[in-house]
């Protein structure tokens, strides 16, 4: 028989195996389970693509597969820059001790099966040995043909054939808010593809080419671009170039904060074919000086809204002067296309060579006439300068025949003998204060800018002035203002009333 005490122990022996075997089932992590029993995760995901949104997303994948093998990446070496422009780049470092020359990298497009290559001026400017890698890692030497610094554009040329070539589309048909795709090689990362939309088109005045021929007229987007992404492809979801990759808006980080910049592809082709004729662009030009027209432009001349651009000048012997166009008309359209800004005009005449005819639509006298121009080659020891703002420092002002048009924040007086010489003119007023935040300070008058003409009619002095402003009350009025250096510009002033 069993004694008390041992069934004691049997009864405690058998609820410790039950409590330990609960443990083990329990999972503190004593016993792992096999991996065939372990599931991860919900088993299924919380949204159901419908075919709408798995063909988009389709999209974007055979776009990169087909358009990366036309995308390549350009290693430059070329001449270093004295750093001491700049004190922040080795301050304490002799110059002497540094190497002589620098690498570079950017990226190009195959634009023919022979080894043309679109790329940016910028990439390989001054490069002394321009190194090309295709998409399957095969790497060339290549030879530089032609740039063109006036729209950043070049192209390089490497010995090979049966090559993937790029498809170039058509940057006119562009949308803002249309999808678009970046792919190129940035910070030497290779065949990167970023995707975003179109955020502006037509975009000037970013100070990116500082030439007065200067071409600005890019296409603005929110898909990343960053150094090395120069010359890429700014591609939309049929895989069609519409454009180069140039730019990007950066605030001191050299990197990506929001917005790049590519140039549109159809000014890209015609400056490529050029260069790959000609080793050079043989563009045309109509020889003006042109400026935005503002809404006080417009009202001056009569026009219904602010449309157009104004011709400010005339560069003497240009096309434009032989073809009866005016300084003050205003260009409607060219070959039938709208113009509304300075930078649409520059680029439609961009992609014409020197020798062909456009025609003009003109609003002039309250009419809309047409005139024909043949474009000429530029003048290379032309220069044209902006509108200087540098005082004559032996000016001496008179007191005499002054007049300040409070309402307007603008005091002129009339000229000297002197200055009639300095400024090569019969007639005007000087100005000589403009008051800050001012209707004149608005439309960029300044001292020491002289007033030759008002509501298209010569200024003999200020009384002629003051009786000319005084009709326009309630109005806006035309002037015609011109530097020391014979610069001309047209500015609308809204007149008050009061």
């Amino acid at each position: 028989m069993f004694n008390k005490k041992t069934i004691i122990s049997a009864v405690a022996l058998v609820l410790v195996g039950v409590l330990f075997g609960a443990l083990l089932v329990s999972g503190f992590g004593f016993v792992r389970p096999a991996l065939a029993d372990i599931s991860l995760g919900s088993p299924k995901p919380p949204v159901n693509l419908d075919a709408d949104a798995t063909s988009f997303s389709k999209a974007f994948i055979e776009v990169a597969e087909k358009v990366t093998p036309a995308i390549v990446q350009i290693s430059v070496v070329s001449e270093r820059e004295d750093p001491h422009s700049n004190f922040f780049f080795f301050p304490f470092r002799d110059f002497q001790d540094m190497p002589r020359e620098q690498q570079g990298s950017g990226s190009g497009i195959i634009i023919s099966e022979d080894g043309y290559i679109l790329t940016n001026n910028h990439v390989v400017e001054k490069a002394t040995k321009v190194t090309v890698t295709l998409a399957d890692k095969r790497t060339f030497q290549a030879e530089v043909i032609g740039t063109d610094p006036l729209t950043d554009l070049a192209v390089v040329k490497i010995n090979a054939s049966n090559l993937t070539v790029a498809y170039l589309g058509d940057s006119d048909n562009l949308k803002v808010g249309q999808w678009v795709m970046a792919i190129g090689n940035p910070l030497s990362l290779t065949s990167t593809v970023t995707a975003g939309i179109i955020s502006a088109i037509g975009r000037g005045q970013l100070g990116l080419i500082r030439d007065s021929y200067g071409v600005e007229n890019f296409i603005q987007t929110d898909a990343v671009i960053n150094p090395g992404n120069s010359g890429g492809a700014l591609v939309d979801l049929s895989g069609a170039v519409v454009g180069v990759n140039t730019a990007i808006a950066t605030r001191g980080t050299g990197t990506y904060i929001g917005y790049g910049f590519a140039i549109p592809i159809n000014l890209a082709k015609t400056v490529s074919k050029e260069i790959i004729a000609y080793g050079k662009v043989n563009r045309g030009y109509i020889g003006i000086n042109i400026g935005e027209v503002d809404n006080a432009i417009a009202k001056s001349v009569g026009l219904d809204k602010p449309r157009g651009v104004i011709v400010q000048g005339l560069v003497p012997g240009g096309a434009a002067e032989e073809s009866d166009i005016k300084s003050g008309d205003i260009i409607l359209k060219i070959d039938g296309r709208e113009v509304n800004k300075p930078n649409e005009l520059q680029s439609y005449v961009a992609s014409k060579s020197a020798g062909t005819t456009v025609t003009l639509t003109i609003f002039r006298d309250k009419k809309e006439i047409e005139r024909k121009v043949k474009l000429k080659p530029r003048n290379e020891k032309e220069k044209t300068e902006p509108v200087s703002r540098k005082e004559n420092e032996n000016q001496k002002e008179s007191k005499r025949d002054m007049f300040n048009f409070e309402n307007i924040g603008m005091t002129v007086r009339n000229l000297t003998s002197k200055e009639k010489d300095t400024y090569k003119t019969d007639n005007g007023v000087m100005i000589t204060d403009v008051k800050s935040f001012s209707k004149a300070d608005d439309q960029r008058l300044f001292k020491g800018l002289v007033i030759v003409e008002a509501d298209r009619k010569p200024v003999k002095d200020v009384d002629d002035l003051k009786k000319i402003i005084d009709n326009k009350k309630g109005d806006a009025i035309l002037l015609k203002v011109q530097d020391s250096e014979g610069n001309t510009r047209f500015v609308g002033l809204e007149i008050p009333n009061d």
